[in-house]
């Protein structure tokens, strides 16, 4: 069974009260449940909560008097952003003065994200978050899921209703889907394999649920992969969680998205031969989304129609990191030391966008 195919069975399942994926998954799922107790011997577990980065967040460059535009972050401890020191670096802080910059207008951040947090939980953070009134969210869920044996049909149950409350509420909404565990060097082999598979299986699945919820979703997928086989200093010390460096690599691939989302200016580069604008269908997008780490999901329409023979049509985006994102922390996994907290680098409000090669 293809990757789209599983994800289309998923959000099937999740939407009628199926099962999922079958035996086969399920006990896939118990032995990568195994294999994390194991892992978990060690990593250390979260002793401090992480840094609080609530608050108003303006750029240098940024109006402090223009109206304040609210950023949500919801989630499990990659949105939190715990295994950092500072406020300022926590993936809702660089994406808040990101945007800031983009927008030139002040950022009010309240992330209500929750170390250990699975996808259940989003609707009760949810709650949390709409008395704020964002004008948008992002959402960075699913490692808990797996390695907790939660059912993929469960997951993107418990992402669609919170989603739709979202949705309901005209906030814009960005998931984070599930980054590719099989990058995670505490699951030893054989069963890293096991874990890359269903994590890419439950990223492909979200995807496909966000798009149908009026979303953008935005695959992690193993973006600190290549960086951690040449580098431990993306992960922090306990090997599991991102460090400052990787956190700033999350950012900078949602950021383009979230910028979008609001309505912020973007260019996309003319077609080339490593470009195209072919619209597929949802599942197939997402599927090939969770392999390629950056891939933005959206809904599109063939012949101004949004659904074809196999289902709602999406297209496959790569936006480049914006130029106005603050400097990313040094191998210290701290900022420069010139770097103040509200600058950000660059100056052009601009940010490229280029369709997925075929």
């Amino acid at each position: 069974m293809s990757r789209a195919s599983r994800a289309r069975k998923v959000v099937t399942a999740a939407a009628f009260g199926g099962g999922g994926l079958g035996a086969l998954s399920a006990a896939a799922v118990g032995i990568i449940y195994g294999e994390s107790k194991l892992a978990r011997r060690r990593i250390a577990p979260a002793e401090t909560d992480p840094p609080r980065a609530d608050g108003l967040w303006v750029a240098t460059g940024a109006d402090p008097r223009a109206a304040v535009l609210t950023l949500a972050m919801l989630g499990d401890s990659s949105a939190a952003g715990y295994g950092v020191h500072l406020d300022s670096e926590t993936p809702g802080a660089r994406l808040a003065l990101g945007l800031s910059a983009l927008a030139g207008r002040p950022i009010r951040l309240h992330n209500v994200a929750r170390v250990g947090a699975q996808s259940s939980e989003l609707v009760g953070q949810v709650e949390r978050v709409l008395e704020h009134r964002p004008e948008v969210a992002v959402i960075m869920i699913g490692a808990n899921d797996v390695t907790h044996r939660v059912r993929a049909t469960e997951s993107v149950r418990g992402l669609t209703a919170a989603l739709l409350e979202l949705r309901a509420a005209d906030v814009h909404v960005v998931v984070g889907t599930c980054p590719d565990l099989g990058t995670v060097r505490p699951i030893a082999q054989p069963l890293r394999w096991l874990a890359r598979r269903l994590s890419r299986t439950l990223a492909a699945a979200q995807a496909v649920a966000v798009v149908a919820a009026g979303g953008r979703a935005v695959s992690l997928g193993d973006i600190l992969g290549p960086e951690f086989e040449a580098s431990h200093e993306y992960f922090s010390e306990d090997r599991f969680h991102p460090s400052a460096i990787g956190y700033a690599r999350a950012a900078e691939v949602l950021l383009p998205s979230a910028a979008a989302a609001l309505g912020l200016t973007t260019t996309a580069e003319p077609p080339g031969p490593f470009t195209s604008s072919r619209a597929r269908p949802v599942a197939q997008a997402a599927a090939r989304a969770a392999s390629r780490p950056g891939t933005e999901v959206a809904a599109t329409t063939v012949d101004g129609a949004p659904i074809g023979r196999r289902g709602p049509w999406a297209r496959l985006t790569r936006r480049r990191a914006p130029a106005v994102m603050p400097p990313t922390p040094g191998p210290d996994g701290h900022r420069p030391p010139d770097t103040m907290v509200g600058q950000a680098a660059g100056a052009s409000p601009d940010q490229a966008a280029t369709d997925l090669s075929e």
